[in-house]
């Protein structure tokens, strides 16, 4: 079995379901969730009624709903610094806890990074505990390096980088780099913090690349995090 296979099947077998509930036409939103392999559905609300809104269900069991205007962070995500993340929108966070754990697929670099925001900001606001992550290969990790210095030289982090040992980076006090050959890391785009002393702060992106995008899936179970770290860190010592 391919290095985090075993998550992508448990995901998988989930059936997640999105329903939009609106009065007038189809909302951009909808095309969004087809276009990343979201089963959508539409139901009709009687003019008059409240704004349009969406739900989510995973095996049939009810996971939460947001409205459609504070799901439209997910068309434009953004791409802001953890020491600059009072321009951020609380709608774009709370799609961020809506729909975790559910698998999108087609997901793009840009939008990867939006997630990946959210969880470094997580990891400096708590600012101590173990943060993981790849992002495939170290030279990706060039245009990432200054955020990294921020997150070392600010808090009490322990960061741990991944990656495809094809570039040379910098020192940073605060940050381990684990250089590999590409067996199986080239693929996988994650991060991992195990939230420090709270577990609840805990919280992890996983995504393989294909050939139309990303197959990604974020989550904030303690557990599934930890898992995530092991299954990236035993990457290394299993070389």
């Amino acid at each position: 079995m391919t290095m985090f296979e075993s998550y992508f099947q448990e995901f998988q077998a989930t059936d997640y379901r999105i329903t939009v509930y609106r009065s007038d036409g189809p909302t951009d939103i909808e095309e969004w969730f087809d276009a990343h392999g979201v089963t959508v559905e539409q139901r009709h609300l009687p003019p008059g009624g409240p704004d349009p809104f969406v739900v989510l269900e995973a095996d049939g069991e009810f996971v939460g709903s947001l409205g459609v205007t504070a799901l439209e962070g997910l068309l434009e995500p953004p791409l802001v610094r953890p020491t600059e993340r009072e321009g951020v929108t609380a709608g774009y966070s709370a799609v961020f806890d809506l729909i975790d754990d559910t698998l999108v697929r087609g997901m793009t670099r840009r939008e990867l990074l939006a997630v990946s925001r959210e969880i470094e900001d997580r990891a400096y606001r708590v600012g101590r505990g173990t943060l993981r992550v790849s992002f495939q290969t170290l030279s990706t990790f060039e245009s990432q390096a200054d955020v990294y210095r921020t997150l070392a030289t600010d808090t009490d982090l322990d960061i741990h980088i991944y990656g495809v040992a094809d570039w040379k980076p910098p020192e940073i006090r605060g940050v381990t780099y684990h250089g590999q050959p590409g067996e199986g890391i080239d693929r996988h785009w994650v991060l991992a913090f195990d939230g420090g002393t709270d577990e609840t702060q805990a919280c992890g992106l996983l995504a393989r690349e294909q050939a139309d995008g990303y197959d990604g899936v974020w989550t904030n179970d303690p557990e599934q995090v930890a898992e995530i770290a092991t299954t990236l860190a035993e990457s290394d010592t299993d070389r």
